[in-house]
């Protein structure tokens, strides 16, 4: 039953009336009913006639359903109910959902099917049934791909790494985020990009060797999400960059985006996390008042939002500062509270691994040794049972894993079957056909003047082809047209060196064909890469990579073009280590060093001839490289001020570079939007 808001309103009115003319006759039960009393009622009024409105609007849907023709608009309006029983009721949104689906095939509506799949897929994803979720969501990209439809593809890839990082399988979880992002950015749907930019963040951030990482993402996701004007992500990105900062142990940046986050999470539930976060800062810095005030604050709203998880969050804070301050006190008073509220919801997990070490250590201090070994004892049992529930949840990745290798090769032998029957379908065409060829023959002989007559015009090609691979094609024209080329001057040219760390450990455990076989994928794709840019490969050398941009045509974007080929090399390079990681294979990272100014390129000695540069320009470039970090995209200072309004930088200040001095040098976060 739904009351409309105005005989809602007549009927509260009645009823509080009453109640109050009833409380007056006793004095005692009137004296009971106080303000608070009267806030809850109103409030329980106010939540029941929220709750008649959510059930209004679902009958309403149900009600449309049943009176629906079998068209689009039934699909529409199914997806829709589905939608409002995702939380609640998973089960009832998958039956809905495949309603929706079923009637999109019937009546062959493309993009219906797909959201009925992608809903599907959710509902298996709140009921924590992975393998089914994501079969369904791999059939709904199929759909959207089929569709044309990009921005459902990138949104669906997400969703699916997503799994893969519930699951603990970062390197899965970061390539389909970083698909779905190479997608966004194609499609130029800013929202998707910043919440890949974020995701991708949120991976790297899980260790601390890809701290670095994990912040260029989320510094390229934050100007994105301030343009949008989205609240919601300004807050989980400045969060992510205040955790890299805080992990760094550079608390003063932790602090500055820490608080950026209060201002975009202002209104919402999230704020306590906020302030738990700042006073994790300010018991760093030893300021203890400001770290309690804060815990306290983040406390009192936790509270009130009944949000147990924060109300414990706050609590520890609250007893690492006062542990901190040497007010054991007080610590043990905050810590105890927070192992009651874990208790009470059934809390295993690292809330409850600190809470009793904080008690352990709290009462080991004040002497009291009796509960500092009950609380020790305590801590052993729990980290036995995270040891069991970390094993429990290594297998169920395992498991999920062994599943979709079985169910992907079910799929590979449905196809290799449907092969193996076109292949028969071919083979009795041919044999129907076969007086065709008869007359095959005749033209087979004409074909061979002409093939003869193309010989020499592909040798010629080919050879052209050859000299291209080794020289620029404008040196090549006027070599085959003179026999000589001429050095030229190139006013400004941007050199860019590579390196590769762990070349020789690799070299080392890898087979020599090994070797080189992975240097060939690693230099193929930087081929491609420069390709992309109009750079030009001058040479490589050993495990180190030379190429340069503005020759042998000369032109004024190219310290930006290398920049961009640069980043290019860095994110393939953490991408192919990922994966080798994965798969238990030695790799390589990268040191990239780039520099802009004058050089002289031509060609050198009568055999073999080879494209070079030379000049200071080529020297300082490859100390660029060799004062860099893995990882990163070193740049002059020369280079800097060509590019600074179109790259995000950070200044090294002056670093002594081999036999140049000090040079001003900086770090290439990422491309301006």
């Amino acid at each position: 039953m739904y009351l409309p808001p105005s005989l809602f309103i007549t009927f509260f009115t009645v009823v509080l009336k009453s109640s109050l003319l009833l409380f007056s006759n006793s004095e005692n039960v009137f004296m009971n009913f106080n303000l608070k009393s009267l806030c809850s009622f109103l409030l329980l009024a106010i939540i029941a006639h929220n709750s008649f409105g959510q059930l209004k609007e679902i009958d309403s849907i149900k009600l449309a359903i049943r009176s629906a023709k079998e068209d689009t608009n039934k699909v529409n309006s199914l997806l829709l109910l589905s939608k409002k029983y995702f939380s609640e009721e998973p089960g009832e949104a998958i039956r809905i959902a495949t309603q929706a689906r079923n009637l999109s095939e019937k009546i062959k509506f493309k993009r219906g099917e797909a959201y009925a799949l992608k809903n599907i897929g959710i509902g298996y994803y709140m009921q924590g049934k992975y393998l089914e979720t994501f079969e369904n969501w791999n059939k709904s990209m199929k759909c959207f791909d089929a569709l044309a439809d990009r921005k459902g593809v990138a949104n669906i890839l997400s969703n699916i790494g997503s799994v893969y990082f519930d699951q603990g399988d970062d390197a899965n979880a970061l390539d389909n985020y970083l698909k779905s992002l190479k997608i966004s950015e194609q499609i130029s749907d800013s929202f998707r990009i910043a919440t890949a930019l974020g995701n991708i963040g949120n991976v790297y951030l899980n260790k601390n060797a890809t701290l670095d990482k994990a912040l260029s993402y989320y510094l390229r996701a934050l100007p994105i999400s301030y343009k949008l004007g989205d609240d919601n992500l300004v807050g989980t990105t400045t969060v992510g960059i205040g955790e890299v900062y805080f992990k760094k142990e550079n608390f003063d940046s932790a602090l500055y985006y820490f608080n950026k986050s209060l201002i975009a999470y202002n209104g919402t539930e999230a704020v306590p996390y906020s302030l738990n976060q700042i006073g994790r800062v300010y018991t760093k810095r030893k300021n203890f008042d400001l770290a309690i005030q804060n815990h306290l604050q983040a406390f009192n709203l936790g509270r009130k939002l009944d949000a147990k998880l924060d109300m414990i969050q706050s609590l520890l804070g609250l007893g690492v500062a006062y542990e901190a301050a040497k007010d054991f006190k007080k610590a043990i008073e905050s810590y105890s509270e927070a192992e009651i509220i874990s208790l009470s919801i059934g809390s295993k997990g690292d809330e409850l691994k600190e809470t009793y070490q904080g008690l352990a250590s709290c009462f080991s201090q004040v002497n009291d040794y009796n509960n500092a070994f009950k609380y020790q004892t305590l801590l052993t049992g729990l980290k036995d049972t995270l040891y069991n529930i970390a094993s429990d949840k290594k297998l169920a990745s395992l498991q999920f894993d062994f599943d979709i290798q079985k169910k992907q090769g079910q799929i590979d032998l449905l196809t290799k079957d449907q092969e193996l029957k076109e292949k028969e379908i071919s083979r009795q065409k041919l044999v129907r056909n076969g007086f065709v060829g008869g007359f095959l023959v005749v033209l087979i002989f004409g074909g061979v003047v002409f093939k003869q007559r193309n010989k020499i015009a592909s040798a010629k090609k080919r050879s052209d082809e050859l000299l291209l691979n080794i020289l620029p094609e404008e040196t090549a024209e006027e070599l085959k047209a003179t026999g000589t080329a001429k050095a030229k001057g190139f006013e400004m040219v941007t050199v860019l060196f590579t390196d590769f760390k762990n070349f020789t450990l690799a070299s080392e455990i890898l087979s020599p064909e090994e070797l080189v076989e992975e240097i060939n994928h690693c230099f193929s794709e930087f081929d491609r890469i420069i390709s992309k840019y109009n750079i030009e490969k001058i040479k490589t050398i050993g495990d180190a990579y030379m190429c340069a941009g503005g020759l042998p045509v000369a032109n004024t974007t190219n310290p930006i073009d290398v920049i961009h080929a640069g980043l290019e090399m860095v994110d393939f390079i953490a991408r192919n280590k990922a994966e080798r990681q994965a798969n238990g294979q030695p790799f390589f990272e990268l040191r990239l060093g780039i520099h802009t100014g004058p050089v002289v390129a031509g060609i050198v000695g009568i055999k073999k001839f080879a494209y070079d540069i030379w000049g200071d320009t080529v020297n300082t470039a490859s100390r660029m490289e060799s004062s860099g970090e893995v990882g990163r995209v070193n740049i002059s200072g020369t280079t800097y001020e060509i590019v600074k309004d179109n790259f995000n930088c950070i200044h090294r200040g002056k670093i002594e570079a081999k036999n140049k001095g000090q040079i001003d040098m900086y770090f290439v976060d990422s491309a301006k939007t």
